[in-house]
């Protein structure tokens, strides 16, 4: 990413967008599923054994498309959220440069990402909240909802806007540090992957797609146990985490343990790679399309 340009970064962030939900939702899906299943009792198999369990009962019971079950309201809100997320990240780059050709550090990279992660929550929470609801309807004969508008009014006749939000905390506790990370790996990648004396415009599809995929693995790593919280909160019936993220960690590690921050992290770094791959490659494909018909 070169000279930051809001208009450019806004309209090349929301086509990215777009190209990782697309790419990434069925895993998505297996991962919400793994998250949110109840907890094993003595003597009981678990309602999924694993991820290609947990797919294939998906597929079995809901077709094929059922891994791509809520897929609307990420695709509703993924557009202007990253269109919001590489905004912020060019609006954090600017306000550390002095000048607009200003080389800037790995650390401020990660500070420009960070302020992405903020951008990013007004809309991310309502649209993940109503996305993590829908996919845990195991039951495609059985649905609470029958849509995210549907999901949506049930949701604010329920709670107001309070209960559309719930779970901001958690969001942003996993987007922040998780945004910066994301950034800030895909600068260094695209950095070390630019052969000496070229320019980082000139990288093939195959290195983009590689910072891209990688990019987004880091990002998860550091997303991951905030994610779980987030997603056992927002799916939740009302009323069930009074204190919110603190009663979910709280309940989370006693009665099963540490390792379940990490529940989902299979599918989730299955999804990672491909899905921020086809982000920064439709991010950078749309920027060079657009420096082309609008030169500065």
């Amino acid at each position: 990413m070169g000279k930051s340009n809001p208009y450019k970064d806004f309209f090349s962030g929301g086509v990215g967008g777009v190209c990782l939900v697309v790419a990434g939702h069925p895993l998505d899906t297996i991962k919400v599923r793994l998250q949110t299943m109840p907890p094993v009792k003595a003597g009981e198999s678990p309602l999924y054994k694993g991820t290609l369990d947990c797919a294939m009962q998906t597929i079995r019971k809901e077709g094929f498309f059922g891994l791509y079950k809520g897929m609307a309201a990420p695709v509703a809100g993924v557009t202007p959220m990253f269109a919001v997320c590489f905004l912020g990240f060019g609006i954090g780059k600017k306000l550390q440069q002095e000048t607009p050709d200003q080389d800037l550090t790995y650390l401020q990279f990660f500070k420009a990402g960070m302020l992405a992660g903020v951008f990013t929550t007004a809309i991310m929470t309502p649209g993940e909240r109503i996305k993590c609801l829908l996919q845990i309807q195991a039951d495609s004969k059985v649905k609470q909802y029958a849509g995210p508008v549907d999901c949506a009014k049930q949701l604010y006749r329920e709670g107001g806007i309070r209960s559309i939000y719930r779970g901001t905390a958690a969001t942003l506790l996993r987007d922040v540090p998780a945004s910066g990370m994301y950034f800030m790996t895909y600068e260094w990648l695209q950095h070390v992957l630019t052969p000496k004396g070229h320019d980082r415009n000139e990288l093939s599809v195959g290195r983009t797609l590689t910072a891209g995929g990688f990019a987004g693995m880091f990002n998860w790593l550091v997303a991951i146990p905030p994610d779980v919280l987030k997603s056992r909160l927002q799916t939740a019936p009302a009323g069930t985490y009074p204190n919110g993220i603190r009663d979910v960690a709280r309940e989370l590690l006693r009665h099963e343990g540490i390792f379940a921050l990490y529940k989902g992290v299979i599918p989730v770094m299955l999804r990672a790679f491909p899905a921020n791959a086809a982000c920064f490659l439709g991010y950078e494909v749309t920027m060079k399309g657009l420096d082309w018909l609008f030169p500065e």
